[in-house]
């Protein structure tokens, strides 16, 4: 990125060079080609670290550098900012009826994952050719086509047919989760009645399948007290984030800063 097309940062009197920016645009994901909106979360990222870092000096705090990885020690910047806030944030500290009303609002974010038996019939073809997955597809259309005439041959077929290990079991994957096969097989699964086969072939990087839900065992709400601790954190970390925008927001609002815009977006 040529950075002379964007001018230094100032912060409170300091300042922040373009070239600096430039570096720090690495450590930010933005849509290919959007070099204004990196060029901006960059800036923004190290007007707020200057913002904080001089905070913790008028403040005069020290450095409480760790060890963040074995022999690895916590930069000294860094250190500062994170003492800083271990001092200046204090965080709304979360009560059992506030957990337990967000539970009994949203049960279903608290269901434990389904299970799924199913089987299938691979015809299988590498991705990156065209030639065998044409062939794959047409083959795995024709045998489904009979299939759809007698469902109860699945087994025999999958004996006959599959290009995968499991047709010595007549196709049968047993029992899966979510997230265990592939992502293709986990959305089609969801949309099947049991015992039924899917309309068309399911295709994934492997190939073509046909696939058919033998069983499905829907998860249950787990218990409150099972998820409060996961619910416990996951509040604790919101609140530390909400505390610690409110803190940056009011060091924005008092600080003297030009050559980017603080406004939230």
């Amino acid at each position: 990125m040529n950075d002379t097309f964007f001018p230094d940062i100032l912060v409170n009197g300091e300042t922040i060079p373009s070239h600096a920016v430039a570096a720090e645009i690495q450590n930010h994901i933005v849509p290919q080609g959007k070099q204004a909106i990196a060029w901006r979360k960059a800036a923004r990222a190290l007007a707020i670290r200057a913002l904080l870092l001089q905070e913790a000096r008028l403040r005069g705090l020290a450095p409480n550098s760790r060890e963040i990885a074995p022999g690895k020690t916590e930069a000294e910047p860094e250190a500062l900012i994170r003492t800083l806030l271990d001092e200046a944030l204090v965080p709304e500290e979360p009560d059992e009826h506030s957990l337990h009303a967000f539970y009994q609002a949203h049960p279903e974010r608290f269901r434990a994952p389904s299970l799924y038996e199913a089987s299938h019939i691979l015809f299988a073809a590498p991705a990156e050719d065209q030639n065998a997955r044409a062939k794959a597809r047409a083959r795995a259309e024709a045998v489904l086509a009979e299939l759809k005439k007698d469902e109860k041959r699945f087994e025999h077929i999958a004996r006959l047919e599959s290009d995968c290990s499991s047709r010595e079991a007549g196709g049968r994957l047993g029992q899966i989760g979510r997230g265990e096969t592939v992502p293709e097989f986990d959305r089609m699964l969801d949309t099947l009645a049991p015992g039924r086969i899917a309309c068309d072939p399911v295709e994934t990087r492997f190939g073509f399948h046909i696939l058919r839900l033998d069983a499905r065992a829907d998860g249950e709400i787990l218990p409150f007290e099972t998820v409060k601790p996961r619910l416990l954190e996951a509040t604790e970390k919101a609140a530390w984030t909400r505390a610690a925008n409110a803190f940056i927001t009011g060091l924005v609002s008092k600080a003297t800063i030009s050559g980017i815009d603080m406004r939230p977006e």
